[in-house]
């Protein structure tokens, strides 16, 4: 047993059985299904992990119950993804919501070599599988191993230099659709991907490969909307075990945090720890907060605005009482955030609007208000609180304070509706609710022209029931056929990407770019052949969405689907002309 250390940081999880990993260009040359743990020692391709190998954790679903990828889909996509990058055919950036904020991420050329350069950790071929039958096997000694491998699976996640979900659209051994959906839904991926963003390491950004040709950094919150306690685990009995191993991580990074800053994430970890990890918050009594987020007075917790401060603190635990002890104090209650862009929350955001995106409960919202937050308030990018609720109690006591619900601001022009429908984290029923308030599922287009129905494609992976939350659109006489409309600086934005894919070619252009070349006329249905949605597809084609629309350059659906390698849609929309 030992401890592992990556990046001159010691791990929190004990390694109870080598980490087995197999050099990338050895991986490049393999073919269909992965090979079982036994046979890559037999044929001498798996290497013990040591300091100083530069590795690459895979996290990924299992497709059958005896081999996590029996045809080989998942791995193919993986293979081809990282020849590309060999190539420099393929340009990974961060999302498209930190992007709109000034958050911009790309892949840097130095960590595109280490990836070809170093090795991959996949569970199949790093762990001893008793399914696999070899002579000379021994069952026992076999399961035995296993068993502490997968046991050790936090501790391959830390020594791992740089985290991978491998999300694509593929089928399982039952006929049912795998995706980024599916994926974040698991618990052990829940918990594998909370390991690394909780290891002591400099970077903790992860990528995310939705096809050969689409990968792209994930959304820095993506991970604290998804607890680990609340995840699917086939072995019930896991739930208890990773919620304990994640107690612990979170536990080591708060005090390594405490020790060596900065003071901004530390007091976010310990604001979030009770809500991460399924636990209850007790109310604070003043000494204690004061102590636990390292205010030395309540002056210093209640007059300070930058970063974590005390009232964020105080609505991040969902505290209400500490809220009012604040606000005695004169703690503003419409501060605007800065310097938390890292961890989700971007400049300019209000402390309501906050409280409404990070999904704290209805009462927190209503005391707020009560102590003068203004439900009225306009961000620096003209976001106003009814975007971002999620859920129809939020959205009701907004409502009864008298929120806006159906205007739209400069420069995005985005109405609440079509925020929220495409917002992580808000759910079937939140927009429901919206629709219920008579919020217009087909309004004016300005800022990016797009409409909720196709906000709610295009931002729908990873969510909970996206197909659910398109079809309640569709069935509230959203357009089904109507194409986004950008105006202002997004049509120019526009004119700008056409000119400049144009002129080094759509392969060798960020999909951002990409992506603005095609806005203009962009329909539903090419808002799902973009992402490779095949669920969304199937459910636009039934709503008459009309296959033979192209957007303004001339692309139609299977031509955008096929740009970024989404091969499975292209016969249901063939078929469909």
């Amino acid at each position: 047993m030992g401890n592992c250390f990556t990046n001159a940081q010691p791990g929190v999880h004990q390694m109870f059985f080598p980490m087995y990993v197999v050099k990338v260009s050895d991986f490049l040359r393999m073919e269909g299904a992965l090979l079982s743990h036994a046979e890559l020692v037999k044929q001498n391709l798996l290497q013990k992990w040591e300091q100083g190998m530069y590795t690459v954790f895979i996290s990924h679903q299992w497709l059958g119950r005896q081999h996590p990828d029996p045809s080989g889909a998942q791995t193919s996509v993986l293979r081809k993804l990282i020849a590309r990058l060999e190539q420099e055919d393929l340009m990974i950036e961060g999302d498209t919501v930190s992007a709109s904020y000034g958050q911009r991420l790309t892949l840097s050329e130095d960590t595109r070599k280490n990836i070809l350069e170093g090795y991959l950790f996949l569970d199949w071929f790093a762990i001893p599988q008793v399914t696999a039958r070899l002579h000379g096997v021994n069952e026992a000694t076999t399961k035995s191993d296993a068993a502490l491998a997968v046991k050790s699976i936090p501790a391959y996640v830390e020594c791992a230099d740089i985290f991978i979900a491998l999300v694509p659209y593929v089928l399982n051994e039952e006929k049912k659709w795998c995706n980024h959906s599916t994926w974040i839904a698991r618990g052990w991926c829940r918990a594998e991907l909370w390991f690394h963003m909780l290891a002591g390491k400099t970077d903790t950004s992860a990528i995310i490969i939705f096809s050969e040709k689409e990968a792209k950094f994930m959304l820095a919150l993506e991970w604290l909307k998804n607890s680990v306690v609340s995840g699917d685990f086939t072995v019930e009995a896991d739930r208890f075990v990773v919620a304990k191993l994640a107690e612990r991580a979170l536990k080591r990074k708060i005090s390594k945090l405490k020790t060596s800053g900065p003071v901004n994430k530390y007091r976010f970890y310990v604001a979030h720890q009770s809500k991460m990890l399924g636990q209850h918050h007790h109310d604070y009594r003043l000494q204690a907060f004061l102590n636990d987020f390292r205010f030395s007075s309540l002056e210093e917790a209640s007059r300070d605005e930058s970063g974590m401060n005390g009232v964020l603190c105080a609505m991040f635990c969902g505290d209400r009482t500490m809220l009012r002890l604040l606000a005695t104090s004169k703690a503003n209650m419409n501060l605007s955030v800065r310097g938390l862009a890292e961890l989700g929350y971007f400049d300019g955001q209000t402390l309501l609007l906050m409280a409404a995106k990070s999904n704290q409960p209805a009462p927190i919202l209503a005391t707020l208000i009560e102590l003068g937050a203004d439900v009225k308030a306009i961000s620096n990018v003209g976001a106003i609180v009814a975007n971002f609720v999620r859920s129809a109690e939020q959205l009701k006591v907004i409502v009864e304070a008298q929120a806006d619900l159906h205007s739209s601001y400069e420069p995005y022009g985005l109405t609440p509706l079509t925020v929220a429908a495409s917002s992580a984290g808000s759910d079937t029923a939140t927009v429901a609710a919206l629709l219920k308030a008579r919020c217009d599922p087909n309004p004016p287009r300005h800022g990016l022209g797009q409409t909720p129905l196709m906000m709610s494609i295009l931002h729908s992976r990873g969510e909970k029931s996206p197909v659910d939350t398109v079809r309640l659109i569709l069935e509230s006489k959203a357009d089904v056929n109507l194409g986004a409309a950008p105006t202002g600086m997004f049509d120019s934005l526009c004119g700008a990407a056409i000119a400049e894919v144009e002129q080094v070619g759509r392969k060798h252009s960020f999909q951002s770019k990409r992506g603005f070349s095609i806005l203009r006329g962009l329909t539903p249905l090419c808002h799902a052949a973009w992402i490779g949605d095949p669920e969304m597809t199937q459910l636009l084609l039934d709503f008459r969405a009309d296959p033979s629309l192209p957007c303004n350059i001339g692309l139609f659906p299977e031509d955008l689907a096929e740009e970024n390698g989404h091969y499975h849609l292209l016969p249901m929309l063939l078929v469909s002309m």
